[in-house]
């Protein structure tokens, strides 16, 4: 269908008509030859005088009316509305928080093939095959070790998140393991997005050695902003020191904030919590609508321009026609 974006121009529609009944007829001062006898002698010719202009050329008045019609119909716009377009907006923001640490370089998860490999390759493995799975979601990446390092925002282009976790490597971050401030970390990254879910995923192997802020505290906070932390423990919680994975405070971080606590202890079970993963928290889409507009101002405008120059043009060889009729 068609409309008009700017309706309240067609209020100028009866201006002219104002002018025309309000105002004095346009005279125009002329030299002239005043001749005292020129009433006797347009009656001696049979003829009488008239005065020109546009009041009595209806032709020309109708013209004029039908320009400006044009004109202000062009100013206010025509357009065509075209069928709504719909998209897809994700309504969810996921940040992945991967333990880089020295401990990830442990081997004992297999492959596909069932060759050994270290926790870090599992891991990469799994979380690819996640990322490809939501695609309706906007994903970033941290990368914590000795201190947190935003690896990614939150993006859509998953393919380049690919790539930034494949060139990840073991150590990149230092040693130990900051756990509360991959935390911390992840939910200043969230509080930039607008989106009402947001859900934070933790995965480490260790046990917090080198945060500036606790856990708990970075927990505490995640709650109050209404960050959901889901935590993944892959870890030894027989080991000792830094090696050794809490699994007591990675659950109390996700009661605290309403997510839930996974143990992976090889691949398989790593790949069944992404999946679970994906069950309690489904994709929910919001679908906008936009509904393109094709101008149809000049359309008016056009006929406004053909109707001048074909009076012109008529205009111009009326006069010919005259002279021409004449000669016969």
């Amino acid at each position: 269908m068609w409309q008009l974006d700017y309706p309240w121009w067609l209020l100028l529609l009866p201006l002219p008509w104002l002018a025309y009944r309000y105002l004095p007829p346009y005279s125009e001062a002329r030299s002239a030859v005043r001749v005292p006898f020129f009433s006797g002698l347009s009656r001696a010719a049979g003829e009488s005088p008239s005065s020109q202009g546009s009041r009595h050329n209806r032709g020309q008045l109708l013209l004029n009316l039908a320009v400006w019609a044009l004109l202000v119909l062009a100013i206010a716009r025509p357009v065509w509305v075209e069928k709504p377009i719909e998209r897809q907006q994700p309504v969810r923001d996921l940040m992945l928080a991967i333990d880089i640490s020295q401990s990830m370089q442990t081997q004992d998860f297999t492959d596909a093939n069932g060759h050994k490999i270290d926790r870090l390759a599992a891991v990469k493995q799994v979380v690819q095959g996640f990322i490809e799975q939501r695609k309706d979601d906007r994903i970033g990446l941290i990368l914590f070790g000795s201190a947190a390092y935003p690896q990614a925002p939150l993006t859509l282009d998953h393919a380049s998140l690919s790539l930034l976790l494949d060139d990840s490597g073991i150590g990149m971050a230092g040693p130990d393991t900051a756990l509360g401030d991959a935390i911390g970390l992840g939910l200043k990254l969230l509080d930039q997005a607008q989106e009402p879910e947001k859900v934070l995923i933790l995965l480490t192997d260790g046990n917090d050695t080198s945060s500036a802020i606790t856990p708990e505290h970075a927990a505490d906070m995640a709650a109050a902003k209404g960050v959901i932390i889901h935590t993944i423990g892959i870890g030894d919680p027989q080991a000792s020191g830094e090696n050794q994975v809490n699994l007591s405070a990675l659950q109390a971080i996700a009661t605290a904030t309403g997510g839930r606590y996974f143990r992976a202890e090889d691949r398989n079970s790593l790949s069944q919590v992404y999946a679970t993963l994906d069950k309690i928290t489904p994709h929910h889409v919001k679908t906008l609508s936009h509904q393109p507009k094709r101008d149809l101002f000049w359309w008016p405008l056009s006929a406004a321009l053909v109707l001048l120059a074909l009076y012109h043009l008529v205009a111009g060889c009326w006069p010919h026609r005259r002279v021409a009729d004449g000669l016969q």
